[in-house]
């Protein structure tokens, strides 16, 4: 949703741009000037099932849309616009439900995700976007900005944001409390995540005396965003933080290990360092990361020292 909005800003200088979405998807959008109307799809909760899927058919048919863009992909997004008879349906033409659109356009390997994305606003997988249309906003509001103001309750900055969680165990770089513990007398450590990364973050509050901020479990995506901006650094694996980042340009150092930021999900902030394995013949070994090392030594997460990310944030940080 993140690496989207682009195509939400493309999209609004030609007209009114409407946005279906989860709920939690709906929550990071807020405030967003490109789009016109939130609407909210809870498909696994009060409007789960067909009789859920047929009323909001109902509900955008009578809304009459010119066009409907498949970001998303999926057969059910697809089928829905279908449905709710918008006549010009784009996607890609490798995506799920592509047998619903009625323009599929080609998606472009080796590019950001967020330039084919826009590509499909643009209808042109060739076209070069310019850096600035490329990166995604966020707009965090008073309810973020009040959220963050209490957790970092008067803590002196600079802030260094970590990111030490992924859904893909190999794609967390295991080295967040050595690195902690060197950057500790230089800013103030803030952990970002969801309850999932609490006990990274325990680690690396440990790591510190106590001094760095937990905010993990504790903010929203957005109000995790407003932090992120107020932000000196933000030090990342490849997930999602690296795009909130890119979101509100702070600056990025990510760190790829199963992954490379070829498959197009790099950060887009105006100052970003990328560090990486280069010398793996086994890298990459998975667009997503696996669950496990397919080889059992994990070199490319393993062989980035604390040192050499160190090295690399206070060059960022100067």
């Amino acid at each position: 949703m993140v690496l989207t909005t682009p195509l939400f800003a493309h999209l609004a200088k030609s007209g009114s741009v409407d946005v279906v979405c989860t709920p939690a998807a709906a929550a990071l959008v807020a405030n967003n000037p490109s789009i016109r109307e939130i609407i909210s799809y809870d498909k696994r909760g009060s409007e789960r099932g067909a009789r859920g899927f047929a009323k909001l058919a109902a509900r955008l048919r009578a809304k009459h849309y010119d066009a409907a863009y498949m970001a998303q992909g999926s057969i059910r997004s697809g089928a829905l616009a279908a449905m709710a008879g918008i006549m010009d349906r784009v996607g890609f033409a490798t995506s799920a439900g592509k047998l619903f659109y009625t323009t599929r356009i080609p998606p472009i390997d080796n590019t950001h995700h967020a330039a084919r994305l826009l590509s499909l606003g643009t209808r042109n997988p060739l076209r070069a976007a310019p850096a600035r249309e490329l990166r995604p906003r966020l707009y965090p509001g008073d309810a973020e900005r009040t959220a963050v103001d209490a957790l970092v309750n008067g803590a002196i900055g600079p802030f260094v944001s970590f990111a030490p969680g992924s859904v893909w165990a190999t794609k967390r770089w295991p080295f967040y409390a050595d690195l902690a513990n060197a950057l500790a007398k230089e800013a103030t450590i803030m952990v970002i995540g969801g309850e999932a990364d609490r006990a990274l973050a325990a680690e690396i509050v440990s790591a510190t005396d106590g001094e760095a901020i937990d905010a993990t479990g504790r903010l929203s995506l957005l109000a995790s965003a407003e932090l992120i901006g107020r932000s000196s650094l933000l030090v990342t694996n490849d997930s999602a933080p690296q795009h909130l980042a890119s979101a509100m340009n702070t600056p990025t150092l990510a760190i790829f290990g199963p992954t490379v930021p070829e498959f197009g999900f790099g950060p887009l902030a105006d100052r970003s360092k990328i560090l990486g394995k280069s010398d793996l013949d086994c890298r990459p070994c998975d667009r997503h990361g696996p669950r496990k090392c397919p080889l059992g030594h994990w070199r490319c997460m393993r062989e980035i020292s604390a040192d050499d990310v160190a090295i690399a944030a206070r060059e960022l940080l100067s």
